[in-house]
């Protein structure tokens, strides 16, 4: 039996996901890092276990209620764990879109600069002091009174609302209405209120246009919907919300990013008139700090507020003002001094915000902890990766333990230990190759990490391609971005490199459709492919759509009457209705964020017993979910429709994912290759546009060689490929580099070097420059 005292964390028999019965030892207060290919269970094992297990410890600890909680949501599948501290998760979860939350409310560095502003600001003669609160645009003695406190006011026109008069109401002149049942549900109300739904929207009288669009009147009103030819429905009581009140309704309340952009589209923005963008009652406007209102220092790039509060020196601020730097200093050494406390959180990457805690947690004092990361370096120039060691390093000397799972082969040489995991993939992976030293690694059989850590032969020379044509882009002023012209050349591979925060993403931007030389253009973004575990993996690639007519095929279903929708579980019919198909119900864990668990009727199946008894070669609908994609490809091997598109997902590296994996369990990276194989599996053929914006995220260097060899297998069909991209091997392999920078924020924006990459590698003025060039030897 381990001691209290003892300096490992010990493991037995993990069985999360992948993982075959490991056992590990780790060592604390060390900087261990996790490596393996995608999906060879290192997040089962650093995440699914050890985190998981901290957690289910510190729930049962704290809440009365624990015990039928933890008993829902269910313990990680391991042995026992011993010598395990309290753990710290930070992972790369995207905020809440809410236009409210913003660096500062995420750092809490908000809170200290209002309670500067509150104690140590510059008051107009005979103003009385304001409280902190007054400072904050989210509370109501701060908030501007006619913006609510978002610095912009929101209108719509009847332009915008009902882009096509000669439309009528019944066939959709109402852009701006939902669609499906609810809008059906608008035009019956109208109808059954005496308004002609049928008549030309331009042919109406004025005055009820006017009101259809901007009424705030909600009338109830008794509907008698049309007899449909398959079912009875009968009246119901029917409330009217007008046009303008629904798209600001789900502009301000909707918690859908695709509600939400819809209803941007019927609405024109701008400044408030009267706190002219600052978002505070004109008496929190008033007070100054320096020369500079709250709203202006929270603008400011946070290495000029830095620079700011450094030159100013009073008994009022010196302790204040102090607290403030000290709070700033680890977020500029995170390379993330180009952000300004009032950017807002959703416009942030993963990344971005997960070192953001990150330089947060550096000030809270913690020791004894195991702070689990995931891929800290995500988004992160090579030039950055140094100061994210250094500030991993002082977590780690503060008295922690530093776990972090992670692909960066900088990152990997600087661990103390290195836990890898392997050999492959899925159900070819889940075991510890090597746990001890970095340097010992070199002797582990089969593993791929290192190949690339050890493996000094020099890549094989590949002919670099010459464009057929130019795109020229700009001139453009957008964000940080001045008078900026890009020319890409077509048909190649090009890479755009640069600091974080040089104008990459906003440069690409830029790129559209209407663009001379640009037939079609296609963007693959690491948006999640669903926000419920209803959505996946073979729902979004649309195979699933032919899995299910082969199990409506099937002689059992023929004799049971049984049609392909008996086998969705997005319809009653053959779903368990438990958890209306979904496998997951969710579990309120009130002081924590609430969480799924497996449904207790269908154990995570989805369907009904009955549509269970229905094989197809052996297997049920749920065992046909549950495969890999490698193992589908076997399976259906003979289904060409099937087999099709499991072959684009094989070449974009995703072989370990199964089919039914749900959409919350998913990485950005591998959502955004999981949106490439659909576009592959279309097979189109030259003069596409690819606009990719780091697609090595979460990627193995092993795997990003597979993504690779497909990108520019895109290219020698006739596509142009364009990528943003921090991984020095890629732009290495590249045709073509445009480099921005010199530095991030207001010091970027500039093009500062482009060309093949042996000539961007010998620019003086880029800081990629020596990066590549290391890269390219």
């Amino acid at each position: 039996m381990p001691s209290p005292h003892d300096p490992y964390v010990r493991v037995r028999d993990a069985r999360e996901h992948n993982l075959r019965g490991v056992d590990v030892d780790i060592p604390r207060d060390v900087l261990a890092v996790f490596t393996g290919v995608s999906g060879s269970g290192k997040s089962s094992l650093a995440f699914g276990t050890i985190y998981a297990e901290a957690q289910r410890r510190y729930v049962e600890s704290v809440a009365p209620y624990a015990r039928r909680l933890i008993h829902q949501i269910g313990a990680p599948k391991v042995g026992e764990i011993t010598g395990l501290p309290p753990a710290v998760s930070l992972q790369q979860r995207r905020s809440a879109p809410t236009s409210r939350s913003s660096v500062g409310t995420v750092t809490n560095l908000s809170n200290s600069l209002r309670m500067l502003f509150s104690r140590a600001g510059h008051y107009p003669p005979g103003a009385a002091r304001l409280d902190s609160d007054a400072f904050s645009p989210n509370t109501a003695a701060g908030a501007c009174p006619e913006c609510h406190g978002l610095g912009q006011v929101h209108r719509t026109t009847e332009e915008l609302l009902v882009p096509d008069p000669s439309l009528s109401i019944r066939d959709g002149a109402i852009a701006a209405w939902p669609g499906a049942w609810q809008g059906k549900n608008l035009r019956d109300i109208l109808d059954a209120l005496g308004h002609d739904v049928d008549r030309p929207w331009r042919e109406l009288p004025a005055e009820e246009r006017e009101w259809m669009l901007f009424t705030d009147e909600q009338p109830v009103v008794t509907v008698h919907p049309v007899r449909d030819a398959d079912r009875i429905q009968r009246p119901y009581q029917g409330t009217y919300m007008s046009a303008r009140r629904y798209v600001m309704k789900t502009f301000a309340d909707s918690r859908s990013a695709t509600l939400r952009a819809r209803a941007e589209r019927f609405l024109t923005s701008a400044p408030c008139p009267v706190c002219g963008g600052g978002r505070l009652r004109a008496e929190s406007l008033a007070v100054t700090f320096a020369g500079r209102t709250i709203a202006e220092a929270a603008a400011l790039p946070l290495v000029d507020l830095s620079a700011a509060l450094d030159g100013v020196s009073s008994q009022a601020a010196d302790v204040l003002t102090a607290d403030l730097r000290s709070r700033i200093g680890p977020i500029l050494e995170l390379g993330l001094g180009y952000l300004s406390l009032d950017r807002p959180a959703p416009t942030l990457s993963a990344g971005e915000l997960q070192r953001l805690r990150l330089a947060t947690q550096l000030r809270s004092g913690l020791f004894g902890v195991v702070y689990v990361l995931d891929e800290p370096s995500a988004g992160l120039h090579p030039a950055d990766t140094e100061a994210l060691l250094t500030v991993l390093e002082r977590l780690k000397s503060a008295g922690n333990s530093v776990f972090v799972v992670e692909h960066h082969l900088d990152v990997v040489r600087a661990a103390d230990w290195l836990v890898d995991v392997g050999p492959r993939a899925g159900e070819h992976g889940g075991r510890v190759l090597h746990s001890g030293p970095v340097a010992d690694l070199a002797h582990a059989d089969g593993s791929e990490t290192a190949r690339f850590l050890f493996d000094r032969t020099p890549a094989p020379v590949r002919h670099v391609r010459t464009g057929r044509g130019w795109l020229t882009v700009g001139p453009i002023t957008r964000h940080n971005l001045r008078g900026v012209t890009a020319v890409f050349p077509l048909g190649v591979l090009t890479a755009v490199t640069g600091v974080s925060g040089s104008g990459k993403s906003t440069l690409i931007g830029e790129l559209t459709e209407e663009l001379p030389g640009v037939t079609r253009l296609v963007r693959v973004d690491q948006k999640p492919i669903g926000r419920t575990p209803r959505s996946n993996l073979a729902t979004y690639t649309g195979l699933f759509d032919v899995v299910r007519k082969e199990f409506a095929a099937t002689e059992q279903a023929r004799q049971r009457g049984y049609g392909v929708g008996r086998f969705s579980f997005n319809v009653a019919g053959g779903r368990c209705e438990t958890c209306q198909g979904e496998g997951f119900v969710s579990v309120e864990l009130l002081f924590l964020p609430s969480t799924y668990a497996p449904c207790p009727d269908c154990g995570g199946a989805r369907y009904r017993p009955e549509t269970l008894e229905v094989t197809y070669r052996g297997r049920n609908i749920a065992e046909v979910l549950d495969l890999t994609v490698e193992s589908a490809a076997e399976f259906f091997a003979g289904t060409p429709a099937v087999a099709r598109s499991l072959a684009t997902l094989l070449d974009v590296g995703l072989g370990y994912l199964r089919l039914g994996q749900p959409a919350t369990e998913l990485s950005g990276g591998e959502a955004q290759r999981i949106k490439l194989a659909s576009e592959l599996q279309r097979g189109r053929r030259g003069d596409t546009l690819y606009l990719l914006d780091e697609p090595t995220t979460g990627l193995h260097p092993a795997d990003t060689e597979v993504l690779m060899r497909r990108l520019h297998g895109l290219v020698d069909a006739g596509h142009t490929v364009v990528v943003v991209e921090h991984d020095m091997a890629v732009v290495a392999d590249a045709d073509w580099v445009i480099d921005l920078g010199p530095s991030g924020g207001d010091q970027g924006g500039h093009i500062v070097a482009t060309g093949t990459p042996p000539e961007v590698s010998r620019a003086d003025n880029s800081r990629t420059a020596p990066y590549l060039a290391r890269a390219l030897r």
